[in-house]
Formats: C-alpha cells, structure tokens, sequence
C-alpha cells in the first residue's frame, strides 16, 4: 500500500483555522484529519513525593506550531484505517510527529486517543517515564489518559488507539517495518507517518 505524495489536499474533516500572511491573503493551514472528541481530564497524580514534571507534556497546550506542508493522503483500506503521510527528514520526523499530535489535540482529540511510536531515538517522553520504571511506564499506557510515546521494539505491547502516529526518525528498515505494521493494526481511524517518502514507501511495498 504504498503512499505517494501528492498535491496539498485539505479534508474537510481537516480544516481548521486558516493563517493570514502579511499580504492579507488567506493561506490554508496543514491539518491531519481528527474528530472533535471530548477533551480528556488530566494525568492523576502518583502517591509520594512530586517528581519532576516530564518533557513535553501533552495534557497542557502551547501555542500552535507554525504551518508547514499539507499532509498527503491515502484512501483507507476496507476495514482498516485512513493513512496520512507527513514528509520530513529522519532528523525533522520526530518534530513533524509533534506538530501533528499538537493539532489534534487543538482540534478537540482527546490526549488518551493518540498513540506515538518512534522507529529510531525514543521520544522524551518516555525516556523521563521508563526511568521511573517499566511497570509506571505501562501502568500510564493502561489508564489510556495522556498521549503515549513508544519505540517501534515494544510497539507490539501497545493497545489499540483511535490515531497513531509513526515518527521514521532512524534504525533500520526492519525496525521501521515493525513500527508501519504495529500502528497499522492498532490505529482504529486514522493512521499518520511522518518521515522521508521514498523510504516509507519502499517499505509499504514490501507488503507491511
């Protein structure tokens, strides 16, 4: 199922608000395709002393990143989920990943509905959690409340999710076909990648 990239389209499931450049002309901003879904309450707090809050924390919204090129989009197969591609470079994937969970969440996605997976350096995120352990760190993936980060290695421990997000931020083609196939079958609606498109594509026709 290979994914080519194609001229910028905008679903209208898609659309959100659009920028104005200095001209005063109306330019669309890129949005991946999320369903308004009731915001989810914030991450319960942990018996014990505080610790530190974790890096980019996705229950608490920033600004709105800037705009960068439309997704391309493939038809969802029967029975399995729409597919977005994000172009970006190995080092750009893991920030393109980012600014799409950033707009789902601002599109009213609740933060337990995405599901992140890296196929080379892990995310922040996890990182800071595994380091209390991996029974906190799953027990957090359970309760299904916050977005949650995981490697391609451990992807196929991970629960289904309305929206997955696949970063190809590095390893090899064996890892990134692990992660492509673990977020297909775990992506109920809608299934983005962020990465280079000849790579992912590549891997795509080797039937993952």
């Amino acid at each position: 199922m290979p994914l080519i990239p194609e001229e910028p389209q905008i679903h209208e499931s898609a659309q959100g608000p659009r920028a104005t450049p200095a001209s005063g002309r109306t330019a669309p901003t890129p949005r991946p395709v999320p369903g308004p879904r009731p915001a989810a309450p914030s991450r319960p707090g942990r018996p014990g002393p505080p610790r530190p809050a974790p890096p980019a924390q996705r229950t608490s919204r920033d600004a709105a990143p800037a705009a960068k090129p439309s997704p391309s989009a493939a038809p969802a197969v029967a029975d399995g989920p729409q597919i977005q591609l994000i172009p970006a470079s190995v080092e750009g994937a893991l920030d393109a990943a980012e600014e799409a969970v950033d707009l789902l969440l601002d599109s009213g996605r609740a933060p337990g509905d995405v599901l992140v997976i890296t196929t080379g350096e892990q995310h922040p995120w996890a990182t800071h959690e595994l380091s209390f352990g991996d029974a906190s760190y799953w027990a957090q993936h359970d309760a299904g409340d916050d977005v949650f980060y995981a490697d391609a290695q451990v992807a196929d421990r991970a629960k289904e999710r309305p929206v997955v997000v696949v970063a190809v931020n590095g390893g090899p083609e064996s890892v990134t076909a692990t992660a492509l196939k673990a977020a297909h079958s775990r992506a109920g609606a809608l299934l983005i990648v962020c990465g280079d498109p000849q790579r992912i594509n590549t891997v795509l026709g080797a039937g993952v």
